[in-house]
């Protein structure tokens, strides 16, 4: 079969990569900016800094932190990219130590800005329009009921990868090909592309294909888990276990936010993903169509319940300090400021300025002016999660040249 299926790639590959789509989680970073000419970041005249005030406990901060070091640590000569700037590993981990120095020193004061433009160059998004224009959304880890096997309500199936996935790098086989992964299955010693949302939910495409993870009682909770990308459930003996992303179906990611906007059956000012759960309990007859109109599906794969979820990296995010950026243009793990507006936990809204670590990504995540802010695990993560939409700035900090031998 192996035989056949590169043979047919070989003859395929070309039309295939208009059909199928690169998948969207992992922290791989493209060379060239996707979508836009010119640098996602640009340098902060030191004139310019915001105050960086922070209003986190510096518990959080540490924790982070010790998460992205323990990985730059580790590949010491990688390369990130900072606009057109190029800094190695160990440079944005000599900056992330001192910068924890400087902040137990000068907390959340009007010194720690001064002192740290005598050794960071700071560096704010283009933005979406070119102003460093940023939206904010949220996501967190849900904790769902669940069952082992189906019974009841518990209908909904959450699973592993399946056995007749196949992924695909273009490359290999050309270096004429694009820089592209392809996901799909061999069907009639032809590479297509895998089932979308549709098949497998309603039409049972992958039955018996792929191992079960676990049995939710609720399609729309399946749905969200698939685009938070990972949670725990909550078995009726007592026991945890934490779902973490393992890869898709390769199709591409489409809002139905977007489209329920489109089809006049919500308003913008009232979306959220609170907002489409009541639509969808009060519409039940329109559920189908509606998930549908997502063809990408989620693969997940068990994982201690300890420590927090992990991130692109496979390292755990932390509450409130870990963010998911479009990582073709961001450096990733690297230390970042937001400056903003966020939900407040009264229903209103509240500032939002803290130090953040890029640590993860996601594939409605695309671009110089989006941000995804992690929020923690829980319902009272998920309230804020589902009400963030608000614009604000994003920078992010790298030791001067020279700092770092």
């Amino acid at each position: 079969m192996l035989k056949v299926m590169q043979s047919t790639v070989k003859k395929l590959a070309w039309l295939c990569a208009g059909l199928l789509l690169m998948s969207f989680a992992g922290c791989w970073q493209a060379k060239e900016h996707v979508g836009r000419e010119g640098p996602a970041l640009e340098a902060v005249a030191e004139s310019e800094w915001p105050q960086l005030l922070d209003d986190l406990d510096s518990e959080s901060l540490n924790q982070a932190a010790a998460e992205s070091l323990a990985y730059l640590e580790k590949v010491p000569g990688k390369s990130f990219t900072f606009g057109t700037r190029k800094v190695r590993a160990a440079e944005m981990a000599w900056g992330i130590k001192r910068f924890l120095q400087l902040y137990a020193y000068y907390p959340n004061t009007d010194h720690l800005a001064q002192v740290l433009k005598k050794e960071f160059v700071l560096y704010r998004s283009v933005g979406s329009d070119g102003e460093g224009k940023v939206l904010y959304t949220g996501y967190y880890e849900p904790v769902m009921d669940a069952r082992k096997s189906a019974q009841g309500s518990y209908l909904h199936p959450l699973y592993a990868v399946p056995q007749d996935l196949v992924t695909i790098d273009l490359r290999l086989f050309s270096e004429d090909l694009p820089r592209k992964r392809l996901v799909g299955r061999v069907s009639e010693q032809k590479v297509v592309p895998y089932h979308d949302r549709e098949a497998i939910d309603y039409d049972n495409a992958i039955d018996n294909r792929a191992q079960i993870l676990a049995y939710l009682s609720d399609p729309v909770e399946a749905f969200f888990l698939h685009i938070q990308g990972s949670g725990q459930v909550l078995f009726s003996d007592g026991t945890r276990l934490r779902l973490g992303y393992a890869g898709t179906n390769g199709r591409p990611y489409r809002s139905i936010g977007r489209f329920l906007i489109d089809q006049g059956l919500m308003e913008y000012e009232g979306m959220s993903m609170q907002g489409i759960r009541a639509f969808l309990e009060k519409h039940p007859e329109k559920r189908r169509r509606v998930l549908s109109q997502n063809p990408s599906y989620v693969f997940f794969r068990p994982l201690s319940a300890e420590g927090g979820p992990l991130g692109c990296f496979e390292i755990p995010l932390a509450g409130g300090r870990s963010i998911a950026t479009d990582r073709r243009i961001f450096p990733g793990l690297a230390l970042a400021y937001i400056s903003g507006i966020q939900p407040g936990p009264d229903g209103g809204q509240a500032p939002l300025n803290r130090f953040v670590f890029n640590q993860d990504t996601g594939g409605a995540i695309r671009g110089p002016g989006r941000l995804d802010l992690f929020y923690g695990s829980g319902k009272e993560a998920g309230e804020l999660a589902g009400r963030m939409k608000y614009e604000g700035r994003l920078y992010f900090l790298a030791p001067k040249p020279g700092m770092v031998n």
